[in-house]
């Protein structure tokens, strides 16, 4: 089943959560010892650390990160993020997500549609300043959306581009005062291709048909062979990341 909420309805939570200096603490405490475990450890660990207060995030270009977590953290939310951009395919893979996997997907709608966005701003913001499109249809969203939560988990990986080759396995974020875990973070792409015919795991189909990295379709390309893989996402811009890892 799939819960559709609006990003300014806090989601709360049956539990109260930890004070911002007390997950720091964690972090301090675990990040270290974490960091070379198995991604499914990684996962396990934060399930039984955080509870309901736990979640994990999924742009839907593969269900990997979903596949791991029912395995260890059955019924764990799983935060989708509709900007009204998406392609079919993406949704459709989110769909299939939720309809085979013990996961509870979540789907986060920005303030605005798109519609309503246009009639406030103009049409096309994603062409004129894709900056602030991003922002409002992607960061601003997660961010209240992670509002009953503790920790998230995300998909991020070292070998994506050079600006998350530092990224923890378990680490701070200090804009969103979150546990921000990344249990595959050290996976190559052979790792994650390994992953995915071994478990036989649900991949977005764009991705068997140029589109490496996946995001909004106003956005997104082709990449052909022997480009780099984010090459296709925000083409002919300096532009390299939405903006919720940053």
């Amino acid at each position: 089943m799939i819960a559709t909420q609006v990003a300014r309805e806090n989601r709360g939570s049956l539990t109260e959560g930890r004070t911002p200096e007390e997950l720091r603490e964690i972090v301090q405490h675990v990040g270290a010892e974490l960091e070379l475990a198995p991604a499914e450890d990684i996962i396990e660990w934060a399930y039984a650390t955080f509870g309901e207060r736990f979640c994990l995030t999924s742009s839907m270009g593969d269900a990997v990160l979903a596949h791991l977590a029912a395995k260890v953290a059955p019924g764990v939310d799983v935060v989708f993020l509709d900007t009204g951009y998406h392609f079919a395919e993406t949704i459709g893979t989110r769909d299939a997500v939720a309809a085979t996997m013990d996961v509870n997907v979540i789907t986060i709608q920005p303030r605005q549609s798109v519609e309503e966005q246009d009639a406030e701003l103009g049409p096309e913001l994603f062409r004129r300043d894709p900056d602030r499109c991003c922002a409002l249809r992607k960061v601003e969203p997660l961010r209240t959306s992670l509002d009953g939560y503790d920790a998230w988990a995300t998909g991020l990986r070292r070998a994506e581009t050079r600006n998350r080759v530092i990224a923890p396995v378990i680490g701070w974020d200090a804009k969103k005062q979150k546990v921000k875990v990344s249990p595959i973070a050290r996976w190559s792409d052979d790792d994650v291709d390994r992953y995915v015919e071994e478990n036989g795991v649900l991949v977005n189909p764009l991705a068997y048909d140029g589109y490496p990295s996946i995001g909004c379709w106003p956005c997104t390309r082709r990449v052909a062979p022997g480009e780099d893989p984010r090459s296709g996402r925000w083409a002919g811009t300096n532009k390299t990341e939405c903006g919720i890892h940053m």
